[in-house]
C-alpha cells in the first residue's frame, strides 16, 4: 500500500505509538467533556468536542514535528511553536463563540462555549505529551461542568447551560 511512497513522507520523530497514545487520549479527554454537553442537548456535544480536543493534538504533534525537521535541516532553527498555539487558541475561540448566542435579553452557550475551549486546550496538552496536565485538566473540568452544575441548578433555577 505504502510502495509508492518515499520512506521519508512516513517518517516521524515521534514514535508511531506515542502518536497513536496521544490522539486517542485526546479524543478521550475531549470526549469526556463533550459528554456532559451531550446529555444537556447542547449544540456543541460529544462529537464536536472530540474533534476540537482531536485536531488540536493534531496541530501540537505537526508543531513538535516540524520544529525537529527544522532542528535537522538549519544550523540556528527560526521554528517558534508558540504561534502555532496561538493558532490552535484562536480558531477554537472563534469555534467556542459559535455556540454563544443572546436572546430576549439573555446569553446562552457560554459554558459550552467554554468546554469546547479547554477542550482545545486539552487537546494540546495531549499532542503535546503532556498527559498529566491533561488528566488534571480533565479531571477539574468534569468536577466544574457536573458538582458546580449541580450546586448551580440549586441555586439558581432555570439556569442550565
Amino acid at each position: 500500500m505504502f510502495d509508492a511512497i518515499s520512506p521519508h513522507l512516513l517518517q516521524t520523530n515521534t514514535p508511531v505509538l506515542e502518536i497513536v497514545s496521544r490522539l486517542t487520549l485526546a479524543i478521550v479527554f475531549g470526549g469526556t467533556l463533550g459528554l456532559d454537553r451531550e446529555l444537556r442537548q447542547k449544540a456543541a456535544g460529544l462529537r464536536t468536542h472530540i474533534l476540537v480536543s482531536l485536531a488540536a493534538a493534531i496541530f501540537t504533534l505537526i508543531t513538535f514535528e516540524i520544529f525537529f525537521e527544522m532542528n535537522e535541516l538549519m544550523a540556528e532553527p527560526r521554528s517558534d511553536a508558540i504561534r502555532i498555539i496561538e493558532a490552535v487558541t484562536a480558531g477554537v475561540a472563534f469555534l467556542a463563540a459559535g455556540t454563544i448566542i443572546q436572546s430576549g435579553g439573555t446569553v446562552q452557550g457560554l459554558t459550552t462555549g467554554a468546554s469546547m475551549w479547554l477542550a482545545g486546550a486539552i487537546g494540546l496538552a495531549c499532542g503535546g505529551g503532556f498527559y498529566i496536565i491533561a488528566v488534571i485538566g480533565t479531571l477539574l473540568a468534569l468536577v466544574v461542568l457536573y458538582l458546580l452544575g449541580k450546586v448551580e441548578a440549586r441555586l439558581l433555577p432555570g439556569d442550565d447551560d
